[in-house]
């Protein structure tokens, strides 16, 4: 330390810079470097002991503890000048003050959201209209790969946008994963007003529940619901794909209502699609087609 501080005291000699400046500046930069070697080490650590979710979760979990740490310590250094530094601050300029209580809101938020976990990694949100996956958190703000919000259904534009932590407090936040991974999605089939209607369910109840991804859901989301009960009152009377039935002038409609994950849902009405097609080409359906 006394070398430090002879350093600092020769610097401020040549430079005429005051020594008490020289060693704030100094003191900050080495902190900074260091705490960047070690987040750029624990990467590389991460990145050859782990791989695929498991390193991206290790890495921001890691991160978020090194920027705590390295913000105790520059608070530590700069503890004797923080009182003087807040009084520069009050008389700078509105927008300097604005800027950084923003900036410090956005820290302090960040820490909610990885503490309280609104939402986390890989969770399908909407935030004031716009919906995504969430793909980072930082410390200030958190990224979202947008999809479509033309229907329930939507795929990815290839759009990032990108949040501030504060918004967690200002706006309403619609996590559809949260608690269980699966929701309702619903198929609207119309089939011919003087059809078998017993044969025609029966087989839309064959076509939905002999895709793999829908037969194993039911069981799995019952595990789901019964494993944050202690903490949600959440609770369904119904699990298995249920077929409703509606009268409509010349045609009668039959809605088809399955628990599905939401990343994979159009995919799955393009499949139950698909198959009811040929099952139409069979025979095996009185589609209603409008002209009948």
């Amino acid at each position: 330390m006394k070398i430090f501080h002879d350093v600092c005291k020769y610097l401020s000699k040549i430079t005429s810079i005051e020594e008490l400046y020289l060693y704030l500046l100094l003191s900050t930069t080495i902190v900074l470097f260091v705490f960047f070697c070690i987040k750029k080490l624990g990467t590389f650590i991460f990145r050859k002991k782990l791989s695929g979710r498991r390193e991206f979760v290790f890495n921001q979990m890691f991160k978020v503890v090194v920027n705590v740490m390295q913000i105790l310590v520059l608070l530590f250094i700069w503890d004797d000048y923080i009182k003087d530094l807040m009084t520069l601050i009050s008389v700078v300029s509105a927008a300097m003050t604005i800027a950084l209580r923003e900036l410090i809101l956005n820290f302090f938020c960040g820490l909610y959201i990885q503490m309280k976990k609104p939402f986390k990694v890989e969770d399908r949100i909407e935030i004031d209209g716009i919906k995504g996956d969430v793909m980072n958190i930082s410390s200030l703000d958190f990224e979202v790969l947008e999809i479509s919000t033309k229907d329930e259904r939507g795929q990815s534009t290839g759009i990032v946008v990108t949040f501030p932590n504060s918004v967690v407090f200002s706006k309403p936040i619609k996590n559809i994963t949260k608690g269980f991974k699966y929701i309702w999605d619903e198929i609207t089939v119309k089939v011919k007003l003087d059809c078998d209607l017993s044969s025609n369910k029966q087989m839309l109840y064959k076509i939905v529940n002999e895709l793999e991804v829908v037969k194993n859901i039911p069981k799995k989301m019952k595990e789901q619901i019964n494993s944050i009960n202690t903490e949600n009152r959440i609770y369904f009377n119904q699990y298995n794909p249920i077929i409703y039935t509606k009268l409509v002038d010349n045609y009668v409609e039959l809605t088809i209502r399955y628990l599905m994950h939401p990343k994979k849902s159009r995919f799955v009405e393009s499949v139950i699609w698909n198959k009811i097609y040929l099952a139409y080409k069979e025979g095996n359906l009185d589609l209603f087609t409008g002209t009948d």
